[in-house]
């Protein structure tokens, strides 16, 4: 009989295949070319999915200006509040925080800030942080789930790279301080953008819905719902094999999202009764083509 050549089951890139520390996803880098002094990302909840009708913008003469049927995802994405921001200076071992500074009564900004944050020491001024010494600001922002109907009360805090020369990026964040900073300010409609968030998560499940392993034949020894072979006899040792764990709830990236639509008015997409397990959109939100 000839060899069967299968390809291999199971990705290797990602590596482990454990939950997700936070829901806050973590950006390990901010682009860098960005000439205009403005935030570099921000936060929504995803409401759900629906679709739109648009115009075939295709070259192909058959297709062009006929309507085309996308789906698309909702994405709510209520104000963020800047807290704070922080000056970073370049090491031997990567960025450190040389200086940073808070907004002035911090208590006072929302009364559901102290879920998450304990509320620091007075620090410097901002006139006192030199920026000439400095080689990256970051703001430090938070979102504000109150406004949006999911339930939840505990703002999320974190950090958002800024485009523009160091100088530029003092300015914007003293500029802003304690003020709210909405979607429109940041992204634009038919804009790529690369999205970070958690995977649904699906519990502990087998190698067969992990990571796609096809199932044996009936007469075969043990299980079914299993990997033929997790190695050899001699060297015994493990290999990369696929095996039962969790399976969901990871993070992950998903790269060159097209904007269709920011709007600020949620009656254009809201349904009767609003979206299931979700409820209304009450906020600005995004439409992103796929899912």
């Amino acid at each position: 009989m000839p060899k069967k050549h299968n390809p291999r089951r199971s990705s290797l890139q990602f590596r482990p295949r454990k939950r997700a520390r936070s829901e806050n996803v973590r950006v390990r880098t901010w682009p860098k070319k960005i000439s205009e002094s403005k935030l570099l990302g921000f936060a929504g909840y995803k409401v759900g999915m629906t679709h739109v009708i648009v115009s075939d913008t295709s070259h192909l003469k058959e297709r062009k200006g006929k309507p085309l049927f996308l789906p698309v995802t909702v994405v709510e994405c209520p104000p963020m509040k800047v807290l704070g921001f922080r000056g970073y200076i370049n090491t031997h071992y990567g960025l450190r925080c040389k200086a940073q500074r808070w907004v002035d009564n911090l208590d006072k900004i929302d009364k559901n800030l102290s879920r998450s944050l304990s509320f620091p020491k007075k620090s410097k001024n901002a006139s006192e942080i030199p920026g000439e010494n400095l080689d990256e600001v970051r703001l430090l922002v938070m979102t504000q789930p109150g406004k949006t109907g999911i339930g939840k009360k505990k703002p999320e805090i974190f950090e958002v790279g800024l485009g523009g020369e160091v100088a530029e990026q003092l300015k914007f964040a003293e500029d802003n301080l304690g003020k709210e900073i909405r979607v429109g300010d940041v992204l634009k409609e038919s804009q790529q953008i690369d999205t970070c968030s958690v995977t649904k998560g699906k519990g502990f499940q087998g190698p067969v819905k992990r990571h796609g392993v096809k199932i044996r034949f009936h007469k075969s020894e043990k299980t079914k719902r299993g990997p033929g072979s997790l190695g050899p006899w001699h060297g015994p040792r493990l290999w990369k094999v696929a095996h039962a764990g969790q399976t969901g709830y990871h993070q992950r990236s998903e790269y060159n999202k097209l904007i269709l639509k920011i709007g600020d008015d949620p009656k254009l997409i809201n349904p009767k009764g609003g979206f299931l397990q979700y409820g209304l959109v009450k906020n600005d939100f995004i439409l992103l083509k796929g899912s």
